[in-house]
């Protein structure tokens, strides 16, 4: 009797992941709709090329709200049930007109380099200062020779390790120097640090990025170099240990300003309690026009509410887009969604959200955080997700912004291939001009394709 419960259960778990014959055929030309509606509207791209031509959307900064008011104002133009902004507070910092550094070799002549603040540095009020650099591989090394820092620039110069396929994984291995750098060198007394910037394209335009500022700890100027510049600095140094370098930047941090959230949502025919998320981070650093990091990722989680309309396609649970502010200085007001007032009072369930994060190259897959039998479930819908040249789902994080909606069942995260994301990540690179429009769209059907499987038949 006990081994026919089991029998009976196991069964029955079985198939609830299977679907008739029929059902298969019906979802995947569903599936092969939302690919052929991406690619023959370009709906998505077009959209987001749009954006591009408004500029960067730093949080705080003027821009980002004129970004915000537009996009919100076409958005209301596309019938779906419901458009709102959700006010937060958000850093605002700015770059100022000034960012200069120099080697000053002993003959007196002086090589400009290419470099930008990271953020929120702070400034030199526009006054040069100056001294001897001391290069290092990373903070381990810094530590190694902190007795001989006082007074000096320190010269962050670990790069990427090529060797590993992994771009993300390179990348965080290299980024600690950049973050936590200019509070480590300043426990030693140095009065900067000028970091190598953390990309995989070998150009000369620095990557910004958020520099921490630990409390009780002095801050001190922090900086990207552009990687050719960050060899020529390395070789010099190599010939002469006792180069000099001065840089000057007139940056600011000003109080939070306020800003929004920008939500959209088709309301669900069934079961409209229970929310799928879908969304990426609407700032962007202002080096470029951030259509890579993350306009990509915003667009394409809109353009899953535009195929659902243009296909006619009325969900079972609501669908609700979030365009999030402020992630790249620590997403510090995702949390406006996640805990303020709206979600508070709401009796509704999160049953999944997915975020969008990085960049907008040719598909790959998912990475979902969840309970394993909800997960044996969404790995068996693997081949309606195919059409969209989805090849995996794998357990793993989902993104910095939806990760913070607590008590949601499922969190996904969009992977794209990304070996030439961080070519273009937190630089001037980051244009609309490195949107490949088939590779986007493919990207907006496969977000679709699982979000409807997710609203057809839950978990």
């Amino acid at each position: 009797m006990k081994k026919f419960i089991i029998l009976s259960f196991s069964l029955f778990l079985l198939s609830s992941f299977t679907f008739s014959q029929n059902q298969k055929e019906e979802i995947l030309n569903i599936s092969k709709s939302f690919v052929k509606e991406a690619l023959k509207s370009d709906w998505g791209y077009n959209f987001l090329k749009r954006l591009s031509f408004l500029g960067p959307r730093l949080s705080g900064s003027e821009n980002s709200l004129k970004s915000l008011f537009w996009a919100k104002k076409e958005i209301e133009k596309l019938g779906f049930s419901k458009v709102w902004l959700q006010p937060t507070l958000v850093d605002h910092w700015e770059r100022g007109s000034i960012e200069e550094a120099e080697i000053i070799e002993s003959s007196g002549k002086k090589i400009n380099l290419h470099i930008a603040s990271l953020g929120p540095s702070v400034s030199t009020n526009g006054n040069w200062i100056s001294g001897n650099v001391m290069e290092v591989k990373g903070i381990d090394e810094l530590k190694k020779v902190k007795d001989k820092i006082k007074g000096k620039i320190v010269f962050f110069n670990r790069p990427m390790e090529k060797e590993l396929v992994d771009t993300f994984r390179a990348y965080g291995r290299a980024v600690r120097q950049r973050t936590m750098g200019a509070s480590e060198a300043a426990k030693y007394g140095a009065i900067a640090v000028i970091v190598r910037s953390v990309t995989t394209k070998y150009d000369n335009n620095p990557h910004t990025g958020v520099v921490i500022y630990k409390k009780g700890i002095k801050k001190i100027p922090a900086v990207a170099i552009g990687l050719i510049d960050a060899d020529i600095l390395s070789n010099k140094l190599k010939k002469n240990p006792n180069l000099k370098l001065r840089l000057r930047l007139n940056c600011k941090t000003y109080p939070p300003a306020k800003s929004y959230n920008l939500i959209a949502e088709i309301k669900g025919s069934e079961k409209p309690n229970e929310v799928i998320v879908l969304g990426g981070h609407f700032d962007s650093w202002d080096l470029g026009d951030g259509s890579v990091d993350d306009g990509s990722g915003c667009i394409q989680s809109l353009e899953v509410l535009y195929l659902f309309k243009a296909l006619k396609i009325k969900p079972k649970r609501t669908i609700r887009v979030i365009f999030f502010m402020n992630e790249e200085f620590g997403s510090k007001n995702s949390g406006a969604y996640t805990y303020g007032k709206y979600s508070e009072k709401s009796k509704e369930v999160h049953l999944a959200a997915i975020e969008s994060d990085r960049g907008a190259a040719v598909p790959r897959g998912f990475t979902v955080k969840t309970d394993k039998k909800t997960f044996n479930k969404i790995k068996s819908w693997l081949p309606y997700l195919k059409p969209a040249l989805i090849e995996w789902i794998k357990p793993g994080g989902s993104g910095a912004d939806v990760s913070k909606i607590k008590g949601t069942i499922a969190q996904f995260g969009y992977v794209p291939d990304v070996q030439r994301y961080f070519d273009y990540h937190h630089s001037a690179n980051d244009r609309f001009s490195a949107i490949h429009r088939r590779e986007f769209e493919l990207g907006s059907a496969s977000m679709a394709i699982l979000t409807y499987l997710i609203s057809e038949y839950g978990f």
